[in-house]
């Protein structure tokens, strides 16, 4: 036999240890346990991000609908209660969301939505709002105004009675009429151009180009109209209450308003066409304002470091103030009739000349402008164009040419004897014969010179007469002439009989010059170079009888 053999068997009745029954007890609380943790996947007494909302009705809402975002869900309501504040008739919804659903915004909307058409089994479409606005914290409640229930079809139904839907009738056809109306030649009269001859839907369909930048800044208003915290809209509320009841109390104070109200309106509309262009001119207003706000807003931060730096000033100021009474006394005497209030009775009769001088200059300022003109519009331009002279084009501007010319003149003069300033000219002899116009008038005298070469011709052409002079027309409205459209003229050098007779006028001429010059009479100009000279001295004066 084994030592196991050799204890005494306990009977089945006398032994003890656990009891069966407990064992199996505990082990199917265990596998319950298990399937509920398995089936729920929630943890007793904790929960996750839990978010509260106000509506102002829950529908058919209840515990465990879903809470979606875009069409996913990413929690479910816990609790749905009767909400404290408010007129007593809306609700609180405690809402739990997973971490799919997070974060949520402080701008965030909830609606209740309908998940079949006919309604029923309703969920809360979450929209998580802007990521530049802060985070909700867990526990947190949306106000009323971020919230919107559905409205139901027996509410709809309630609203449609036999004269509501009557008077309905009545405003759709009314509509219609109105939308396709064709509009005559007097209602055109005082419509705008863009819509003159279109019916009220055409002018509709018009405006849906303009709707888009028109209906996102009408968003951005209504959105500010919200406000910056949380109880600001309904504190605009209370107060429009406050305002309606104080008008109430006055109510014979509020019929003349109402009553000069109207005829302010009807001063407007009397004025439709100049209300008309204001509005216009309203938008292209606002942009440079916004400009000027925005250069405001940008000066603010140097305006407070100025503020600040003057303070320390501000705070000498009383003692300023009490050291200037002395030179305010100074001051006084100094303004008194003895000092400058004599100078000033002394300067009146100046300052009544000064004012008839103002006047005066209104009459001089258009005649000076108009020499402006004439000197920006006619003068300059002619001066900057370049004329084209064949080889002997210079390449610049005919009004650089001008002073090229001076400044030559100005070299040439530089020669000097005991009789003052004179210029050398190198007369040149030739076979061929020149002969200018009458100088002086019709009834002057031809000037005649020699040439080696013969003549090729004559620019610019003697148009035959002088051009006409309109001392009426003004300066400025004149066309800029064409200074290179000038024509060559023929050489008329006339007959060989001619030639001769002005060969032996130009030898008397160069004879009596000889003499001139041998006598010392340089004042007398009865030379051919004397003659000359004088022609092109810039600076000579016209003699009686001479044309300039």
């Amino acid at each position: 036999m084994s030592r196991r053999d050799d204890k005494p068997r306990v009977p089945r009745k006398d032994r003890t240890g656990a009891s069966p029954f407990l064992v199996g007890a505990l082990v199917l609380g265990l596998i319950a346990i298990g399937t509920y943790f398995g089936f729920t996947k929630h943890v007793p007494f904790t929960h996750g991000f839990r978010v509260k909302a106000v509506f102002n009705t829950s529908n058919n809402l209840r515990p465990n609908s879903p809470v979606r975002i875009a069409g996913v869900n990413v929690g479910k309501v816990k609790k749905i209660e009767r909400y404290d504040g408010g007129d007593g008739n809306m609700a609180l919804v405690t809402m739990e969301v997973n971490d799919e659903g997070l974060p949520i915004h402080k701008d965030a909307t909830l609606k209740i939505r309908p998940r079949i058409f006919l309604e029923g089994n309703f969920f809360v479409d979450l929209e998580p709002g802007t990521p530049s606005a802060p985070n909700l914290g867990d526990g947190d409640t949306l106000p009323v105004t971020q919230t919107a229930s559905p409205v139901q079809l027996d509410q709809v139904l309630t609203a449609l009675q036999s004269d509501t839907r009557e008077e309905l009738q009545r405003f759709l056809e009314g509509y219609g009429t109105a939308l396709t109306y064709e509009p005559t030649a007097a209602d055109d009269a005082t419509q705008d151009p863009d819509v003159r001859g279109e019916t009220a839907a055409q002018s509709l369909n018009d405006s849906i180009k303009y709707a888009g930048p028109a209906l996102r800044n009408a968003s951005i208003v209504n959105e500010a109209f919200l406000g910056l915290e949380r109880h600001d809209l309904s504190g605009l509320v209370k107060s429009t209450g406050t305002v309606t009841k104080a008008l109430a109390r006055n109510e014979s104070q509020l019929q003349d308003f109402v009553t000069n109200f109207n005829t302010t309106m009807a001063a407007l509309a009397s004025r439709q066409s100049e209300l008309r262009q204001t509005i216009s001119l309203l938008a292209p207003t606002l942009r440079n304002a916004d400009k000027a706000f925005d250069s405001l807003n940008a000066s603010f931060p140097n305006t407070r470091a100025f503020a600040r730096e003057l303070i320390p000033g501000v705070k000498e100021t009383p003692a300023t103030i009490d050291a200037s009474y002395p030179w305010i006394a100074q001051t006084r005497k100094l303004v008194s009739k003895a000092e400058l209030g004599g100078l000033v009775d002394e300067l009146r009769p100046a300052t009544a000349d000064l004012s008839r001088l103002v006047d005066a200059s209104l009459t001089a300022l258009p005649q000076a402008d108009l020499v402006a003109q004439c000197v920006v519009n006619t003068i300059l331009p002619t001066g900057d164009i370049k004329i084209e002279d064949g080889q002997f084009t210079s390449g610049s501007e005919n009004y650089k040419e001008f002073w090229y010319t001076m400044v030559g003149l100005a070299g040439e003069s530089q020669n000097f004897d005991g009789n003052g300033q004179y210029v050398r000219f190198a007369v040149g002899g030739g076979d061929q014969s020149l002969s200018t116009g009458k100088y002086g008038g019709s009834a002057g005298e031809k000037l005649f010179a020699n040439v080696n070469d013969p003549l090729l011709g004559t620019r610019p052409r003697y148009p035959g007469k002088r051009p006409p002079y309109r001392p009426s027309a003004p300066c400025k409205d004149q066309k800029i002439p064409d200074l290179n459209a000038a024509k060559y003229g023929p050489a008329e050098t006339g007959s060989a009989t001619a030639q001769a007779a002005a060969r032996a006028r130009l030898a008397r001429a160069n004879a009596a010059a000889a003499k001139s010059q041998a006598r010392g009479a340089s004042s007398q100009p009865d030379s051919v170079t004397a003659e000359l000279v004088d022609r092109l001295n810039p600076f000579r004066t016209a003699k009686a009888g001479e044309r300039p």
